[in-house]
């Protein structure tokens, strides 16, 4: 695999390290048709799908009072509508199908493979390279930063305070959430479901505040892109466990260039009600 840097330290990142997990336990085996394969490994989800403690933290984790910061951020929406391209439900059922499965999988990706325990800054470095526009990298560092005071007041974790120290001005939001579902005791596909979740669920909240739409619209809006994240979501976490063995380039790095350009542009606004 080629020699990536990162661009905080100037120094070689060797490829994705895999971290030990934190009290769960790791499975061998060869990514692809499930055949062995010369010694391969990767990390495999073994959590306690009957351990109702983890899983509810999935709960707390996707909640949208988790002071985390997004409910500050409308995910281009306040753009879209200012363009006249969001007036009604219509328009953000098609808006949220979109970003889900462009940014939301690209997203996803990067919250499953921090999930398994890959390299966190290894990660990082990646979601910069799928993340074209200044103003949104920004915003994913934004959010990262206030997730991370959330996540290491809620679940303290060794793997939080070492990416809080090597990202102190903040990593990117799927990053850190990846690595906050993982200190809570969830699994890969919790990180992805959570990450496709955020994707559509800020844009239709958003969306209720700036067209005044009918909030029971806007949840039923996400409740029929239930499928389209179930999707998504197994996407990512195959993608992740492939990253495991092949690097950050297997991960999806699906774009949204409306999104990037209008980002920029929201960025300028002198008055705007959203920080994205």
């Amino acid at each position: 695999m080629s020699e990536v840097m990162d661009p905080h330290t100037e120094a070689p990142l060797r490829g994705l390290r895999q971290l030990p997990s934190p009290g769960r336990d790791q499975c061998a085996g060869a990514a692809g048709d499930g055949h062995a394969a010369g010694g391969a490994r990767r990390a495999e989800e073994a959590g306690p799908r009957s351990g109702a403690p983890a899983r509810a933290a999935l709960l707390v984790l996707a909640d949208g009072r988790f002071p985390a910061g997004g409910h500050a951020h409308s995910g281009g929406a306040e753009a879209a509508v200012r363009a006249g391209r969001l007036g009604d439900a219509r328009d953000l059922a098609d808006f949220c199908r979109g970003r889900l499965h462009t940014t939301g999988l690209t997203a996803a990706g990067l919250a499953a493979a921090a999930a398994l325990g890959l390299d966190p800054v290894a990660l990082d470095v990646a979601a910069d390279a799928r993340t074209p526009s200044p103003a949104l990298r920004a915003s994913a560092r934004r959010l990262g930063r206030q997730l991370m005071r959330a996540a290491r007041a809620t679940w303290p974790s060794p793997e939080l305070d070492a990416l809080a120290g090597a990202r102190p001005k903040g990593a990117h939001q799927p990053v850190v959430l990846g690595v906050t579902a993982r200190a809570a005791g969830l699994g890969a596909e919790d990180a992805a479901y959570c990450a496709a979740y955020e994707a559509v669920g800020g844009p239709a909240t958003a969306a209720v505040r700036l067209l005044s739409l009918d909030p029971y619209q806007a949840t039923a809006v996400l409740a029929r892109l239930a499928p389209d994240m179930d999707r998504v979501a197994g996407r990512a976490v195959a993608a992740a466990r492939w990253a495991a063995e092949r690097g950050p380039d297997a991960l999806p790095a699906a774009s949204a260039p409306l999104l990037d350009i209008t980002a920029e542009q929201h960025a300028a606004w002198p008055v705007r009600l959203f920080a994205s």
